[in-house]
């Protein structure tokens, strides 16, 4: 996919919040959920709640994330916690994606604070064709 292709493509904050679900559930991540915050809090439109299984899971589906949807050309203004992966907060203007350990997302129950908004079933969300990751390669010692 060309540089001018991946500028066309325009992902609102709907498609972005599936988007970031699909790819969280790619890498394993458990109960993964998307709440329509709108109506409730005027600072974003969704939030993205994601339970990783351990420090360097949280810290896989925060790298999958970020690299994947930059590639799409979109950029998240920060990071919190990522030093510790205890919970991880993304923060893409209209969609905030919040990964959280099991013990962190008990804790904070972010699920209990947004149970009256509506869940967006981001299954059934047509997403945007995405980029692949950039392949790795091993250092050749030949």
């Amino acid at each position: 996919m060309s540089a001018t292709l991946l500028e066309q493509i325009a992902i609102d904050s709907k498609q972005l919040a599936a988007v970031a679900a699909w790819l969280a559930d790619e890498k394993k991540a458990e109960d993964v959920r998307v709440y329509y915050v709108g109506d409730v809090l005027k600072v974003a439109d969704y939030f993205v709640v994601v339970t990783g299984l351990n420090r360097p899971h949280v810290k896989a589906i925060l790298q999958e994330l970020h690299v994947r949807i930059k590639a799409a050309g979109e950029k998240h203004s920060r990071t919190e916690g990522g030093d510790d992966c205890w919970w991880v907060l993304l923060d893409y203007g209209d969609v905030v994606v919040h990964i959280l350990q099991q013990e962190a997302r008990e804790y904070y129950d972010l699920d209990r604070l947004y149970q009256e908004c509506p869940q967006l079933d981001w299954t059934k969300v047509e997403r945007p064709e995405i980029p692949p990751a950039p392949v790795k390669r091993a250092p050749s010692f030949d």
